[in-house]
């Protein structure tokens, strides 16, 4: 089975508290991917409480995002069907990597039910990466990627740094 992770599409990362020109631009191509694709789509949400700026992320990133419940939280408008179409479990996550995530692949996986897994999403250089990292190591033997043409990072920069790591790491990177 083939798996299509669909990183913190939010609005708030897309042109919201925190989002770029870049995350603008690549919804499209990551929108049409995930109407696509063929296989199951998992979905992540950067999902923080009211309390955002008592915790350590909120001291470190003082912009108050993806609050529960606010519209900045919400999955872009162009992926709202996509959970209920394709049946795609959601997994809010209170940080960058989501480590239920992994271990849900990694028990598929023991079941013989995983044979690719492929990340799109935001932010490349926060939480894509973090994914990305956290499901090849509960997964070293798995083909895991991450599509460069429908990711967006900070910064154009901050997403081909992240591009690079991934590429270190093992991970391959669809150009």
């Amino acid at each position: 089975m083939k798996y299509l992770i669909i990183v913190d599409v939010q609005n708030d990362f897309v042109d919201g508290a925190l989002g770029t020109a870049e995350a603008q631009a690549m919804l499209p191509r990551l929108t049409e991917k995930a109407k696509t694709f063929d296989g199951t789509i998992l979905v992540t949400k950067d999902t923080h409480g009211a309390d955002y700026m008592n915790t350590q992320e909120g001291r470190n990133l003082p912009v108050p995002h993806c609050i529960l419940g606010t519209e900045g939280w919400k999955l872009a408008p162009s992926l709202l069907a996509v959970p209920a179409v394709r049946e795609a479990k959601v997994y809010e996550k209170p940080c960058f990597g989501s480590t239920t995530l992994a271990a849900d692949l990694a028990m598929l996986n023991a079941a013989g039910q995983v044979d690719s897994v492929e990340l799109v999403g935001l932010c490349t250089d926060i939480c894509v990466v973090s994914n990305a990292l956290l499901i090849k190591a509960a997964m070293p033997e798995v083909p895991v990627s991450v599509d460069a043409s429908c990711c967006a990072g900070v910064t154009p920069e901050k997403h081909e740094a992240a591009l690079a790591v991934m590429e270190s790491c093992q991970v391959q990177v669809i150009r």
